[in-house]
């Protein structure tokens, strides 16, 4: 499956899924929790954006940074001594960006029971040069029938955004003109 996005001039050579697909794990401890005694929602958070930005990184083959975060679910709470385990590869890439997805697993550190999915969420990130400026990143190759329907969804979820997107900014140029200020 190629992309769909107009590349540059020099076409990029793609890369495989599981060419950047990486894993984090991290033990709880107790200064992660929040006021309820689990896991703090911001410390996954940042876990996932963390690995997320290592595939984009690895993916674009330079810095990259978060553009935004779509969808992130938090299925079951994380607890103090849990090994959390967080996979992400890159699901799709346009000409500059790239959509990150991430499985957030869970399991104690002291049991062999096996991991249990804990949350998910969608990042899209912008390959940047050193002046900060997008520069273009590698076609991404879905390799398996996971990866395929994996790259077909990001694209839905890109119509999404861009349509929103588009939505909002119709409504704020017609609430402008008509006088109304925000």
């Amino acid at each position: 499956m190629t992309d769909q996005s107009p590349r540059p001039e020099g076409d990029i050579p793609s890369k495989s899924t599981a060419a950047s697909r990486t894993t984090l794990s991290h033990i709880m401890t107790g200064s992660d929790t929040n006021l309820l005694g689990t896991v703090h929602g911001g410390v996954i958070m940042k876990l996932v954006d963390d690995a997320a930005g290592a595939v984009a990184g690895r993916h674009s083959g330079g810095p990259a940074v978060t553009a935004s975060m779509d969808e992130m679910v938090f299925l079951e709470p994380v607890r103090v001594g849990d090994l959390v385990h967080v996979r992400a590869q890159v699901n799709w890439t346009g000409r500059s960006s790239m959509e990150v997805g991430v499985r957030v697993m869970a399991e104690r550190w002291n049991e062999s029971t096996p991991a249990q999915q804990v949350g998910s969420a969608y990042l899209v990130f912008a390959a940047v040069d050193a002046d900060g400026k997008p520069r273009p990143v590698p076609p991404v190759i879905p390799e398996t029938e996971r990866d395929r329907r994996r790259y077909q969804e990001a694209q839905i979820r890109r119509t999404h955004r861009l349509a929103r997107r588009r939505a909002i900014k119709e409504l704020r140029e017609k609430r402008a003109a008509d006088g109304i200020d925000d």
